[in-house]
């Protein structure tokens, strides 16, 4: 690489989450999961094969979002490299008991069988479905938790064309997510205007809006006939304002269409017909919610704005209200393209970009002297986030906007790692680290690992000595030539 400092953080980043994350991980093969360290009752058919424990980085726990972003740039090295494809599929199968456990949260402790001490997170939190503490860090529903657990067997699917991990408990949590999936659909008052009472309901003792839900823990109402599924939280743990959170449900959309397509492969595995009959309904009740997400988005999440133009809204109720704005965390309105859910060139998405990456169209795209990048309500309105701008670089095809994206994250990565986020007035103090929040955060690193290697394929001019002419890299595959 041409650029030392982005080499030596790169070189930093990448490794990270293998480095410092995986706190416990068996191959079911020569090592296994142990008898439960807290008694409760266990199913024998859990805990079972391969699995492998994440943790975000700073905060013993894992979130199922995380994990699965923490885990993407090795995706492709999995097809050939055995210990690689293993803590995949070990991560697959304990997102899967995490969530057939509980479909509802995000956050969760070590699992009972590894011996590892669950922690607290310190809150008073009021909960419907209930859940046992030993066994969830923190229970915010979050939709787009579930759309990450399925699209990290999809990733590694389309990187190994491997089904193995489709096992009858990652079944079970499929079937769990559908059964949320029509839960969440529900309208808050029905035709005939009665009342009904979401299964989620939230609440906690905080002083702060974004930590809980309004109306007794229920949230703002939703509106009847949209096709669009409920998050009572967004991908930075903060509350929704209204309900539908748009890129969580493109993101869902997506994962339901891809795991569609993945049992269909999977299909001519068998030759059991009441096997293949199964699977066949699945793949029509998940393709049938990805077109309602999918048109559900167009219909009612479009917005005429009198400066950009056709754009898409960040939340929308189904009564016709919306949220212009965008979050740093993934899946936002700005990561669009590389969800999948819109091509980077289509006029909706470019105005939508437009709009959020300006002060006038986005309340939290923040600019100072030090940095400018998307922050969110999460930490505030003094800190923007290097993940938004290294998502920024990969929805572009502007050389000098990509080169400016690097630019203004390598100048803030001063101990060699992203952070969370970063003060846009004063930046990172090398001596105090005053001015950042959680320099161990391993989703941002892999978030870095991930631009990079999108540039080494896509753009090798960028990053690689030879200009024009430049070999490209592919994971796994090496130098392929210019």
């Amino acid at each position: 690489m041409k650029d030392r400092d982005l080499a030596h953080i790169f070189q930093n980043a990448f490794p990270n989450t293998l480095d410092t994350t995986v706190l416990w991980h068996v191959d079911g093969e020569t090592t296994h999961a142990g008898p439960p360290k807290y008694f409760r009752y266990r199913d024998n058919a859990e805990w079972k094969g391969a699995q492998s424990f994440i943790v975000t980085g700073d905060i013993n726990a894992e979130w199922l979002r995380d994990s699965t972003n923490q885990l993407a740039q090795y995706q492709l090295l999995a097809k050939t490299a055995p210990d690689i494809s293993n803590l995949i599929k070990g991560a697959i199968a304990t997102q899967a008991e995490f969530v057939i456990e509980n479909p509802y949260c995000n956050a969760f402790q070590p699992p009972n069988p590894s011996g590892l001490d669950p922690s607290n997170n310190g809150q008073q939190d009021i909960v419907h479905p209930q859940y046992e503490p030993s066994n969830v860090f923190e229970c915010k529903y979050e939709l787009d938790s579930l759309a990450n657990f399925l699209s990290l067997g999809n990733q590694y699917h389309a990187a190994t064309g491997s089904t193995k991990f489709l096992t009858n408990r990652w079944f079970l949590a499929l079937r769990t997510i559908i059964a949320v999936l029509q839960a969440q659909s529900q309208p808050t008052f029905d035709t005939d205007h009665k009342f009904h009472v979401n299964e989620y309901l939230f609440s906690r003792q905080t002083t702060a809006g974004t930590e809980t839900l309004n109306l007794g823990g229920l949230g703002n109402p939703l509106g009847p006939g949209t096709g669009l599924i409920r998050s009572a939280f967004r991908p930075s743990d903060d509350a929704t304002i209204f309900p539908f959170l748009i890129p969580s449900n493109a993101m869902m959309s997506v994962e339901l269409n891809r795991t569609a397509s993945l049992l269909r492969a999977f299909t001519t595995t068998t030759t059991d017909k009441a096997d293949i009959g199964n699977l066949h309904i699945y793949i029509r009740i998940l393709e049938s919610h990805s077109t309602s997400i999918r048109n559900g988005i167009l219909n009612h999440a479009v917005v005429n704005h009198p400066t950009f133009g056709q754009v898409l809204a960040y939340e929308t109720d189904g009564y016709n209200s919306h949220l212009l704005m965008d979050d740093a965390n993934v899946p936002s309105l700005l990561s669009l393209p590389l969800l999948g859910f819109l091509d980077k060139s289509d006029a909706l998405y470019q105005n939508t970009r437009a709009m959020i990456l300006s002060p006038h169209g986005n309340p939290y795209f923040l600019s100072g002297p030090a940095f400018t990048g998307i922050g969110g309500p999460h930490i505030g309105l003094r800190n923007a986030w290097p993940m938004s701008v290294l998502i920024q670089a990969m929805t572009s095809d502007d050389d000098n906007e990509i080169l400016s994206c690097l630019e203004r994250v390598k100048n803030v990565s001063v101990f060699g790692l992203i952070n969370e986020s970063v003060d846009v007035r004063v930046g990172v103090d090398r001596r105090s680290a005053q001015g950042m929040t959680r320099p161990w955060f391993a989703w941002a690193n892999s978030v870095l690992a991930q631009c990079v290697l999108w540039l080494a394929q896509e753009r090798p001019h960028l990053v690689f000595e030879g200009g024009a002419v430049a070999e490209k890299y592919v994971v796994g595959k090496g130098f392929v030539g210019a």
